[in-house]
């Protein structure tokens, strides 16, 4: 563990010593108040609570979080520096593990600094902290699991581009794979796989949290996803090294 917290450091560390991270929190925290405020009609609801910024968040870390994993094995290929990283006396899973951690981290951070929507509405009424800590969880779980199919597909190809474009579009397979007009249509043709896609999508299992029901099936579902992602993306850089 204490290699793969070492990598951990230095991918974090790599965010912050470049304008990424100052890019990426700036969009981040704009678009989530103009959604929250403007667009999810917060103050004409009348209602104290962050149910519209909850509501946004799985679609801003759908565009945002593919832009944070594309650099993270694409550039390193690109550059050729996978070979300097995978030659050091570290594994692949560590090395795996500690650039997600890394990246979750990083998303950790970009969540904390959106503290001014909490206070807001603690000032405007009396909102149930209770649901509001659940949904950060939550939505916290959602970026782990869009950040570790990115990271798995952004180990496929070293052209950053390609990298961001797999990953917005997976990820958006699981985001609205429990929607109506998905399943609706599964349904009519394939009902064993519209039942599937139910069980699999993140959307799903993220209501719960909004809700404050924080349920040990969303959470166990949530790490077999997440831990599944991972193990599929050490896979691809044992078979991309030996290419």
């Amino acid at each position: 563990m204490r290699t793969t917290f070492i990598v951990a450091r230095r991918e974090l560390g790599g965010y912050f010593a470049t304008p990424v991270a100052s890019v990426f929190i700036v969009i981040f925290l704009v678009l989530q108040g103009a959604l929250t405020f403007n667009l999810g009609n917060f103050f004409g609801r009348g209602l104290a609570d962050l149910n519209p910024f909850f509501t946004f968040i799985p679609w801003v870390f759908l565009l945002l979080v593919p832009a944070i994993t594309m650099r993270l094995w694409a550039e390193e290929r690109r550059l050729g520096t996978i070979e300097l990283l995978l030659s050091l006396p570290i594994t692949n899973a560590q090395a795996v593990v500690g650039k997600f951690l890394a990246a979750w981290a990083f998303c950790a951070i970009a969540l904390a600094l959106t503290f001014p929507f909490v206070i807001t509405v603690n000032y405007l009424g009396r909102p149930d902290n209770g649901v509001i800590a659940t949904g950060y969880v939550g939505a916290l779980l959602v970026a782990g699991c869009f950040l570790s199919v990115g990271a798995a597909l952004a180990a496929v190809t070293k052209n950053q581009v390609i990298a961001f474009v797999l990953g917005v579009a997976v990820c958006f397979l699981f985001a609205v794979s429990s929607y109506p007009l998905v399943t609706d249509f599964l349904s009519r043709n394939a009902p064993v796989l519209a039942e599937v896609a139910r069980r699999i999508s993140v959307a799903e299992r993220y209501q719960g949290f909004t809700r404050g029901v924080v349920s040990l099936r969303d959470l166990i579902f949530f790490a077999s996803f997440i831990g599944f992602w991972l193990f599929l993306n050490a896979v691809i850089v044992e078979h991309r090294k030996a290419d």
